[in-house]
């Protein structure tokens, strides 16, 4: 018999990962400031239009600017604390599903423990 097991699949901050995750946050951080200004100009557009009744429209748009900006924020804290943890730790990196197969005598308990794969540089090096 098979069962579905979830994987939790972590990487092992190095030179060249922590490079990359940098430009991941850097790339979120600027595609969240060009929003923020897309949707700023926008605003100021529809505004000057007055088609819509201007305070709904206003709160509307300041959800979405209040969002790109938390967004901003939140990538920025990423940098920070990706500048702060030392080369070798490992990072969390996303979950998947397994198949995993049983038969009448397994221990369930080491069947059923989570398990986990350690990545490096894109590698797998170990299968915890």
């Amino acid at each position: 018999m098979q069962l579905i097991q979830t994987v939790i699949v972590k990487q092992i901050l190095t030179e060249k990962s922590k490079q990359k995750l940098l430009d991941k946050y850097f790339a979120g951080k600027l595609q969240m400031q060009k929003e923020f200004e897309q949707l700023q100009f926008e605003l100021k557009k529809l505004e000057k239009a007055k088609k819509y009744q201007s305070s709904v429209l206003k709160n509307h748009f300041e959800k979405e600017l209040q969002k790109r900006h938390d967004k901003e924020k939140l990538y920025e804290f990423q940098i920070e604390q990706l500048h702060m943890l030392p080369l070798g730790s490992e990072l969390k990196e996303k979950e998947v599903q397994a198949l995993v197969e049983i038969k009448v005598g397994d221990n369930w308990d080491e069947v059923m423990g989570q398990s986990t794969i350690i990545i490096k540089d894109g590698i797998i090096e170990e299968i915890r």
